[in-house]
């Protein structure tokens, strides 16, 4: 076993998904305290491209037309391989559809153990979980065989993943992927009728705490004060609240706006992963252990039916 950390690079229609750079920034934190590299596998077709600004030390390509399109089975027998060959300290993955649809059978075909939900890497290989939607944090050492980790969003900026410079690219050979089981036979393009969040600068997001739809009005009114629009997390948009178009996640949309309020959103991983890229995060939930304080930059516990209708009519006397 080497001392490598090996990163699966996550990648959707052309652009290198977030969680992947997290991931690099997390390796180069492992790397550290293991003295080995960071290695990136990006595996997909004609796709070299995407590995030119990948904060890695090296990255392995695996080019074949059957992975043009994610498919769980091609990436586990792919990556199988490699890490099999290549015996790295620490394999990590997206704590995604894509990453969970591909470790945790790697995990069991080549005897490996998993550490999942990891949001931070301490010196001396500590690794730190989260657990319980956030709630708790869970410590514990690095497994001394290569250990397979996925992780969260939250504990890292998706810019310390990236790099001004192209890292060194290897070209693996693919190995047979004839006889495939899973196919993609269509991907479907979200709505664009609606007003496209990931351009807007300033959101004010409802997620379960809102309690009914006839609270929604709530955000919208704050909302058009601002000057924002709003969305939601996936239980509103689950509950025909408000159309897939405003949904927030990974689900949904990746969002990046200057100002993101989260009003009554817990910040489960699956949503989190979609807003760190957003400048201020401003989280309003009444339970102090909610995660979403773990990466808002502004935070209150008050009731938002009490600090909501204030809010916007303090906003409406300043703007006259």
């Amino acid at each position: 076993m080497n001392q490598d950390i090996f990163v699966a690079i996550e990648h959707l229609r052309g652009k290198v998904s977030d969680i992947s750079y997290v991931m690099l920034a997390a390796a180069h934190d492992l790397a550290e305290s293991t003295g080995g590299k960071v290695v990136a596998i990006l595996l997909g077709h004609n796709a070299q491209g995407l590995a030119g600004n990948l904060n890695a030390d090296q990255v392995l390509f695996v080019d074949h037309a059957l992975l043009a399109d994610f498919n769980p089975e091609a990436y586990h027998k792919i990556l199988a391989g490699i890490i099999s060959e290549n015996e790295p300290r620490a394999v990590l993955f997206g704590h995604t559809t894509i990453g969970m649809d591909t470790v945790g059978g790697i995990s069991a075909q080549l005897g490996l153990p998993l550490v999942s939900s990891v949001r931070t890497i301490e010196a001396n290989s500590k690794v730190i979980s989260q657990i319980c939607g956030g709630k708790i944090m869970a410590e514990c050492e690095l497994p001394d065989s290569t250990a397979l980790l996925t992780l969260v969003p939250g504990g890292y900026k998706p810019e310390q993943g990236q790099s001004t410079q192209t890292p060194s690219i290897t070209t693996v050979s693919a190995q047979v992927l004839d006889g495939l089981r899973i196919k993609l036979n269509q991907y479907i393009e979200p709505d664009t009728s609606d007003i496209d969040i990931s351009k807007e600068p300033l959101l004010i997001a409802v997620g379960r705490g809102i309690q009914n739809q006839d609270n929604i009005s709530l955000a919208e009114e704050l909302a058009q004060a601002v000057g924002g629009v709003v969305c939601a997390s996936r239980p509103v948009v689950d509950q025909g609240w408000m159309p897939t178009s405003r949904l927030v996640g990974k689900s949904g949309s990746t969002v990046k706006p200057k100002i993101y309020m989260a009003m009554g959103i817990s910040g489960a991983p699956e949503h989190v992963e979609a807003i760190t890229g957003s400048d201020v995060i401003i989280a309003i939930n009444t339970d102090p252990a909610a995660p979403i304080f773990n990466i808002a930059k502004y935070g209150t516990t008050a009731d938002l039916f009490d600090l909501v209708p204030v809010l916007t009519e303090q906003i409406r006397n300043i703007k006259g």
